[in-house]
This record gives C-alpha cells, structure tokens and sequence, in this order.
C-alpha cells in the first residue's frame, strides 16, 4: 500500500507538465470533442422536441381531427391529412379510434436472463445510468459477477422505464442489441415494428412520467409495479395513422441514437487521449481532429 501523504506535504510534490503552448492545443484538442458532444446534445434536444409534438398533435390533442371538425385549412401533406376522420365521437376522439393501454401495443417484460438461460457476461444498464432518455454508461460484468438485478434481456426498438422513483426519468429507447437491464425497469416491447415510435413517446410522455411519479408507494425507495406503466393510456389510431407515425419519426429517433452514439464514442476518445496526451505518450500533431475526421455511427433500425 502506497504511503499516506498529508496535504502539507502534497503541496511540494513535483510534477511535470507540457509546455503552455502545448497545454493550449491539448485544450484546442480536447475543446473540440467537448463541442461536438454539446452540439450532439442540442441537437438531440431538437430532435425529441420535434417529434414529441407530432405525437402530442395527433395522438394527445387530436389536431387534424379538430382542425377538420371546425372547417381549418389543412397543415399537413394531404397524403398524411386524409388519414385522419373528420369528426370527433361522443368520447372526444376521432371516429374509429379506440382507447387502450400500451399493453395492446407492446409486451411488458416478455424476456428476462435465468440460471439456466444466461450470457457468459452482460453490459448491463442501471436506473442510475438512465437518465431522460440517454443511457449515459453500461457496465462490463461477468455473468457469474452481474448484480442480482441484471435480468432483463433489452432488445433492438424496445422502451424502458424505471419503476423506482420514476419521477428521476430513468427512461430511454433502447438504439443497440446486447445490453441487459436492471428488473428496476419496465421494459416494453413493441408487438409490431410499426410501433416502436408511438410506444417510446406515449410511455416517456412528460404527462406519464409524473403520473407514475405521483402513483409510486413506499417511503424509502418509492416505486410503481410494471403493470402501471403497461396500463399506461393510449389512443389508438388506426394502423395507417400510426404507420405514418412511425414514418415519420422513425429518422428523427435513427438519428438521435446516432447521436448518443458517436456522443460517447467521442467521450471516450477524449478520456483516452488525456492522460496521454499530457505525458507526451501521444504527440499533440498526430491527434490534431478535423471536422472530415469526425467518428461516424449511423443506426441501424
């Protein structure tokens, strides 16, 4: 074990550090991974913006429905605006539509690990490392080493969210195969491709979320079971509404993960380089990035 060192004598300790010319182009380096995450980040922002109100306009306010009721000019593509009815029914929403829960569009936590069906290890994503729908780290474990709430098998297009303390936004689409979430999570599984988009905004609704929070029992570790995420409201529409949906939105969400992606990539390279960077392990000329040179990680859907 390393001797203790006070802070008085911490104080005298030497170290070595480049050159301020080079210390300000490691900066430059390094500055310019840090803004390519923040325009990620922004990015990402606008994207989510755009298509949380499609969602909210067609399948929470009803506004094509509305806006023919009361004789409105139409404001959408006249391919997407002749899908929708022209009147509103005796329960307020557009004729044809039916009321439901998510459970008649996605399966709830249809896939989980055992002992004896299990992986020989797991990237494993916890509530603490979801937040608002960016999984922000997954963690490397041996199966034989993974917590004890490391079962729920996540797939390619499925939607979790945290049922512990849901108010915290553990939520998030789920971009990537692979991964394992912790049985804190409520993971929904959509029954067709075609409703992948509305699952994840219908679920992860600012609405919803504090419904949930609101919902949640118990004094130290306040929680929902996962059937109340499930049973979460949802107006159907009908499967071409919802295809056009998916259309739409499905490029805005492609797009979003492949932010997140090439975010954390970038994260990575910039922690990676540090270290050595100020030793002079990597000279700062070869490690100079351009803009041509940025990582790339376009999603698959």
């Amino acid at each position: 074990m390393a001797p203790y060192l006070s802070l008085r004598d911490q104080g005298f300790l030497r170290i070595t550090l480049p050159a301020p010319k080079i210390q300000k182009t490691i900066a430059g380096i390094l500055g310019t991974l840090d803004d390519r995450i923040e325009l990620n980040r922004r990015m990402n922002e606008t994207l989510e913006a755009m298509a949380r109100a499609l969602f909210k306009d067609w399948f929470v306010d009803f506004g094509p429905t509305r806006a023919k009721q009361e004789g409105l000019e139409p404001y959408l593509a006249s391919d997407l605006w002749s899908l929708f009815p022209k009147h509103l029914d005796r329960e307020d929403k557009p004729e044809g539509w039916k009321c439901g829960t998510l459970a008649d569009v996605a399966d709830l936590n249809s896939e989980s690990w055992s002992a004896k069906r299990s992986p020989d290890h797991v990237a494993y994503v916890d509530l603490a490392n979801t937040k608002w729908g960016t999984i922000e780290a997954t963690e490397w474990y041996l199966w034989s080493d993974a917590p004890s709430r490391a079962r729920r098998v996540l797939r390619l297009g499925d939607t979790i969210v945290g049922t512990v303390r849901p108010g915290n936004g553990s939520y998030a689409f789920i971009g990537e195969n692979g991964l394992t979430g912790s049985t804190g999570f409520a993971v929904l599984r959509p029954k067709q491709p075609l409703y992948r988009e509305v699952v994840y905004f219908a679920a992860t609704a600012p609405e919803n979320i504090e419904r949930l929070s609101h919902r949640a029992d118990g004094a130290a570790y306040p929680a929902v079971r996962p059937d109340v995420v499930g049973n979460t409201k949802f107006i159907k529409g009908v499967t071409s509404v919802i295809q056009a949906f998916s259309d739409s939105c499905a490029p805005l969400v492609d797009r979003m993960e492949a932010n997140k992606q090439e975010s954390r990539t970038l994260a990575q390279t910039r922690d990676l380089l540090l270290p050595k960077l100020m030793s002079g392990e990597v000279r700062v000329q070869e490690t100079e990035p351009s803009a041509a040179s940025a990582p790339q990680n376009p999603q698959q859907r």
